[in-house]
């Protein structure tokens, strides 16, 4: 599929960043598609901009029931994957990796937590409670989305640029890559980490305090 290539083409990039620079100070790169438009400014002249791709607006149910939108997560970063409950192979290592990352920052107003259920068949929201609750999660602070399969697997693949497919001829039916896609707070995709690497790991945790630095004012 055309979106594990892009989504390999974007870890590179990641990699590429890792190495390139080694200023004490640096900034996360932006992904995604980009278009520049030309606006004006305060004086009335012609500037070009260019215009990132933001996650779009959403709406989908929570563990609780309730419902949560992309205004949810205003004014804060966020990391995002997509999981399912029943999944045996790379999901327990992604959110055990995850609640690692959440232990560390569930003290932190700026910082939220969202997965994505791609069971749309079986992960409503009293299993996506129960799954929370033993994996030690409580509140509001991660949340576990539940919504169709059009809505969901068209913003994984269109806006978080991570491959869903459901394949009957799987074992678990449903098929996706691991990773945990970070986001500011402006809605703009920052990095992408293999969920199940500890080295992808190790680097998110390095790249989340620049993010904070670099969006505290906003």
């Amino acid at each position: 599929m055309k979106y594990f290539f892009q989504s390999a083409a974007i870890f590179t990039a990641l990699l590429l960043t890792l190495f390139s620079s080694c200023k004490n100070e640096r900034t996360l790169p932006i992904y995604g598609p980009r278009e520049t438009v030309s606006v004006k400014d305060k004086n009335g002249d012609l500037q070009v901009d260019t215009v990132y791709q933001t996650i779009p607006s959403f709406k989908f149910l929570n563990q609780d029931s309730v419902y949560i939108t992309n205004k949810t997560f205003d004014g804060k970063i966020y990391i995002a994957d997509f999981f399912f409950t029943s999944c045996s192979s790379i999901c327990p290592i992604m959110h055990r990796n995850m609640k690692t990352i959440y232990e560390q920052y569930k003290d932190n107003p700026n910082i939220s937590f969202l997965s994505h259920s791609i069971d749309y068949k079986y992960d409503k929201p009293a299993v996506l409670k129960k799954y929370a609750k033993k994996l030690g999660v409580y509140g509001d602070k991660w949340q576990f989305a539940y919504g169709s399969k059009e809505d969901i697997y068209k913003i994984a693949e269109q806006s978080y640029l991570t491959a869903v497919i459901e394949d009957p001829s799987q074992k678990e039916i449903y098929v996706h890559q691991g990773w945990l896609v970070l986001i500011d707070k402006q809605k703009r995709m920052r990095g992408a980490y293999d969920g199940t690497n500890p080295k992808a790991i190790e680097q998110l945790l390095k790249d989340i305090p620049v993010l904070l630095s670099e969006t505290k004012n906003d």
